[in-house]
């Protein structure tokens, strides 16, 4: 087999989530959404940004980073 410089790519199948939200933060979630078309002069829906709202969110915890470095967490829901 080659040894080829590109590594296997990772699994990309999106995996669908649904939930439900209180009123105050379905409306939070919309006006975020507002200010993001006023920020940048594009609309996206909330459950477009939602992803990457949750990936960042993510992305800044050091604990759960650290966790998931060291095995503390299983990864599957």
């Amino acid at each position: 087999m080659p040894n080829l410089k590109l590594a296997r790519l990772p699994d990309r199948t999106p995996s669908k989530i649904t939930i439900s939200v209180s009123a105050e933060l379905g409306q939070a979630l919309n006006d975020y959404a507002a200010l993001y078309r006023q920020t940048y002069g594009e609309s996206e829906t909330v459950a477009e940004l939602i992803p990457f709202m949750l990936a960042g969110f993510l992305d800044s915890d050091r604990a759960f980073a650290k966790a998931r470095k060291f095995g503390d967490v299983s990864g599957k829901l």
